[in-house]
């Protein structure tokens, strides 16, 4: 890939190895998400289309051991770290 060529990021992307959205090459380059403009770094899961994010609850767990999640809608902003477009508009 040459350097002015940007990185295809999915319309949903999960952290959960065990889910269908799961990207392992993909998350390896780094993901960052900007979520109303705001960064956020818990995030677990996002979905562009519907507009919404999935981020940890704390240090809550399911019977399953996993973290219990929040669903959030609004504006979702998902770039590969390191990439020009990557810095925010002023």
């Amino acid at each position: 890939m040459s350097e002015n060529q940007k990185t295809e990021l999915p319309d949903r992307l999960s952290m959960d190895p065990k889910s269908p959205y799961f990207d392992g090459d993909l998350l390896a380059k780094g993901i960052g998400i900007r979520f109303n403009g705001a960064e956020k770094t818990n995030v677990e899961e996002y979905c562009l289309s519907e507009g919404w994010i999935r981020i940890a609850a704390g240090r809550s767990r399911d019977r399953y051991g996993n973290p219990m999640t929040i669903k959030l809608k609004g504006k979702v902003e998902p770039y590969v770290e390191g990439e020009d477009d990557a810095q925010p508009e002023g």
